[in-house]
């Protein structure tokens, strides 16, 4: 599959980053390769949801549910292993140390629990596409599944895709508590700035469970 954006590493970040000088920063593709990094930073500060935006304990669940072991999103080929992702030194939140695979925070209910729960992913490196390279492909009504430990799936259905600039995220919509089992899958996407190789906008899927 031919590459649509740069070949450079893409922060799974669905989170408020300020990108100095961003007027000055909305560039086109292009961009020279030795701007570009050549692996992963398992090390991006990326501040995690806190306070009254983080979702209900996992206890006050009338049915708690086991935790998710994988993600597939049949229309754009997604079929991954799901790691967990934590608090990194500092507070910021975890993403995955490679490309290849989604992570869950652990800081959001399990997929299938009343709020919104959080899985993240890379959209590519210098090496190719990354596990969530196609996730602005998705429309409404499509489906995504998440299996887990105790062999059940959650089933969801896409409601929303929506980009948004890193300073301009909507924090609370996207990590905010919700009535229903809902679910944010998390990349980068629009316009690449070379020069501190971040993408400049987050790409997030909202979906909520099927019935």
């Amino acid at each position: 599959m031919p590459i649509r954006r740069p070949a450079a590493i893409a922060f799974a970040a669905g989170l408020v980053v300020l990108v100095g000088g961003t007027a000055g920063l909305l560039l086109t593709h292009h961009s020279t390769p030795a701007l570009r990094p050549t692996a992963v930073s398992s090390a991006i500060a990326l501040p995690a949801p806190t306070g009254p935006i983080v979702a209900p304990p996992q206890s006050a669940d009338p049915a708690p549910v086991s935790k998710p072991v994988s993600l597939t999103i049949p229309l754009i080929g997604v079929k991954t292993n799901l790691i967990t992702l934590g608090l990194a030194a500092g507070g910021a939140m975890q993403v995955p140390s490679t490309t290849t695979v989604a992570g869950w925070f652990t800081g959001s209910p399990r997929p299938g629990s009343i709020g919104s729960s959080i899985i993240v992913g890379h959209i590519d490196s210098t090496t190719g596409p990354g596990v969530f390279y196609r996730l602005d492909e998705l429309k409404v009504g499509n489906e995504v599944f998440v299996k887990r430990t105790d062999g059940t799936t959650a089933e969801f259905r896409v409601t929303k895709v929506q980009t948004y600039l890193k300073d301009k995220f909507p924090t609370q919509t996207v990590y905010g508590p919700t009535p229903d089992a809902e679910l944010r899958l998390i990349t980068c996407g629009g316009a690449f700035d070379p020069a501190t190789h971040h993408y400049l906008s987050n790409v997030v899927v909202y979906a909520t469970e099927m019935t």
